[in-house]
């Protein structure tokens, strides 16, 4: 498998972009402004989309991916995502109003999108790569994805905070070699992490202690310019927990070979 960082930022602003990863040519997770930076040939490759939630910067370019390829593709691009995910973007997004509703478009035997409800622990294989849909803790309906290919494992968490579903559904399986975890804010704002529902360093290396598997970390989402601040912390709160596991923090761009 090949994982590239298409967005990990939770802000906009330079060369940042908000989460995308793209697996292979036709997957990718989540679809937040680093779609963008995918030509026309990139994105007409794509064959499904799995959303963890409908927090706009993980879809904000959902809609313009799909007006840009319609007439580039022959079968419907496949989005799989939770039943309460599916119809968010049906009632508020795909509603002629924001925009088309391209599961109808160019007709509703034809259309350019197919959605595909999704429920936690289900599992779907791609040409020899599984991804299993786990639960998380978010302030909207919300899950991560573990992927399993013939030579690796990743996981990512999506948006959350403290809970123990997602790290108990890593437990669940044998094999973790890469784990990208969100931290949105820095210590400093412990109080916001938890009214946001996202990890700060302390409520996230608290979880890390669930885990039995001991990957390298990336740490996804952190707040424009708090990057290092927040990978710093996390470093000094496992060493603490005398937890030794790489962490670094994703900057965009990095590809992984799995």
């Amino acid at each position: 498998m090949r994982l590239k960082i298409l967005g990990c930022s939770g802000g906009v602003g330079g060369p940042l972009r908000s989460t995308c990863l793209q697996l292979d040519h036709d997957i990718i997770i989540d679809s937040g402004t680093g779609v963008g930076d995918l030509t026309l040939e990139e994105m007409a490759a794509l064959r499904h989309i799995f959303l963890t939630h409908t927090h706009m910067d993980h879809i904000s370019f959902l809609p313009l991916l799909i007006d840009s390829i319609f007439d580039r593709i022959k079968e419907p691009i496949i989005i799989h995502a939770l039943p309460e995910s599916i119809e968010a973007l049906r009632k508020h997004i795909f509603n002629w109003i924001i925009w088309p509703d391209f599961s109808k478009l160019p007709s509703t035997d034809h259309p350019v999108i197919k959605f595909e409800p999704m429920r936690p622990g289900e599992k779907i294989t791609l040409d020899g790569r599984t991804i299993e849909m786990i639960p998380v803790n978010h302030v909207v309906p919300g899950v991560g994805y573990r992927v399993e290919g013939p030579q690796g494992v990743f996981a990512f968490s999506g948006d959350t905070t403290s809970n123990d579903c997602f790290w108990q559904g890593l437990n669940a399986r044998d094999r973790l070699d890469l784990l990208i975890v969100e931290c949105a804010f820095t210590d400093d704002d412990l109080e916001l992490s938890k009214k946001a529902y996202h990890y700060c360093p302390s409520l996230l290396t608290d979880d890390i202690a669930k885990l039995k598997h001991r990957p390298d970390v990336y740490i996804t989402h952190a707040k424009p310019g708090q990057e290092c601040v927040i990978c710093e912390q996390v470093k000094t709160a496992l060493q603490k927990l005398s937890i030794h596991v790489p962490v670094q923090c994703l900057t965009g761009g990095e590809i992984f070979t799995l």
